[in-house]
């Protein structure tokens, strides 16, 4: 079984704690980003994820590698969804395992946070005010340009 997978069908937790599971790992600890139903204050009725998937895998498979060298003994995997996804829906599911609980909930505390760095997915949510791209920023706004909503931005005029 793969410790990494970018798909656009349903996620499950089953299938990452069997990628980390082996007779040694006296602990799993798991983390499932679900989709909520608002975010900053803004309604959300359905988010969007947009990857670049070949880099994406490759940079999935790079944090793995690079906790597994950190933390000896640990093993971590992780799924990512892309597509439409629904109020409730898993958007990421992770695993750890490790001989003890301390390194397993740490490992996996790492992948979620790298993954969200580093990772190239994209989100945009829909709600009320329409769709917006979540953590983008037009690079053509003014330096200091204060915004009507926080995810809006005007074109930078010359």
């Amino acid at each position: 079984m793969t410790d990494v997978e970018l798909s656009s069908e349903p996620l499950a937790l089953e299938p990452v704690i069997a990628a980390v599971s082996h007779p040694g790992a006296g602990a799993i600890a798991t983390f499932v980003g679900v989709v909520r139903d608002t975010n900053a204050g803004h309604a959300v009725t359905l988010l969007e994820y947009e990857a670049y998937p070949s880099l994406a895998v490759a940079e999935m498979r790079r944090i793995l590698a690079e906790i597994a060298q950190e933390m000896p003994g640990v093993r971590v995997a992780v799924r990512h969804r892309t597509g439409k996804l629904e109020v409730g829906d898993a958007a990421v599911v992770c695993a750890a395992s490790a001989p003890h609980r301390d390194e397993a909930f740490s490992a996996c505390r790492l992948v979620i946070d790298r993954v969200k760095a580093r990772v190239p997915i994209w989100k945009r949510e829909h709600g009320p005010d329409g769709p917006y791209w979540v953590g983008w920023e037009d690079a053509r706004c003014e330096p200091g340009h204060e915004h009507a909503h926080p995810h809006a931005h005007a074109p930078h005029k010359s």
